[in-house]
């Protein structure tokens, strides 16, 4: 007589993800981070974070300001959503172009910042990641006070990450964990372009 395998599902379904997180360890005491300065690692760092975040349960949001390129982590944090959801709005196209930003530009800025602040305070994260949001407020794509708003309205519970360069010195002092990355050496000195799943 044989025996028919069952197959076993792969993703968690509704009621299973639900039960999951009603029980899942939460964090008691959440800080501001802010990963700044012009060397490389910075989203790197944030990203570390996640992941080993996901690794004891806790989950993130991650929003990223003007970034559309496919890079690397796009892909592999799909590998990881139960724990990690994604969000990106805008690029950084108007840069490059040396013009100044429309009022598109600003609009999905705005979206983004709207959409960190919902997460922050949905009760299903515990750290809410804002990539690149020191380079939107440069560009004039946001203000700081409004970004500052937002650091006071954290939960106690919540983690809450910024990166990018030229962050203004509010935020810093807002913060409870700074790191400036400074480029010492860098091997785009001696031309090495940007290498799939290093640097993009």
């Amino acid at each position: 007589m044989s025996v028919k395998a069952e197959k076993v599902p792969t993703q968690m379904t509704k009621s299973a993800r639900h039960n999951r997180d009603s029980r899942r360890e939460k964090l008691k005491k959440g800080y501001i981070q802010i990963y700044t300065g012009a060397g490389k690692g910075k989203t790197t760092a944030a990203l570390g974070q996640a992941l080993r975040a996901a690794g004891r349960g806790l989950k993130t949001y991650i929003v990223m300001f003007m970034k559309d390129f496919p890079y690397g982590e796009v892909k592999s944090l799909k590998q990881l959503n139960d724990w990690i959801t994604l969000a990106r709005f805008g690029n950084d196209r108007f840069v490059f172009q040396k013009k100044i930003p429309s009022s598109k530009d600003r609009a999905l800025a705005r979206e983004a910042l709207i959409k960190a602040r919902e997460a922050m305070s949905s009760g299903k994260y515990d750290i809410i990641i804002m990539d690149e949001v020191c380079v939107a407020i440069y560009f004039g794509l946001l203000k700081t006070e409004d970004v500052f708003f937002l650091l006071r309205e954290k939960p106690e519970t919540i983690e809450l990450i910024l990166t990018g360069r030229y962050c203004p010195p509010e935020l810093i002092e807002k913060a409870d964990l700074v790191t400036e990355m400074v480029e010492i050496k860098h091997y785009y000195q001696k031309g090495v372009v940007a290498r799939r799943g290093i640097e993009s």
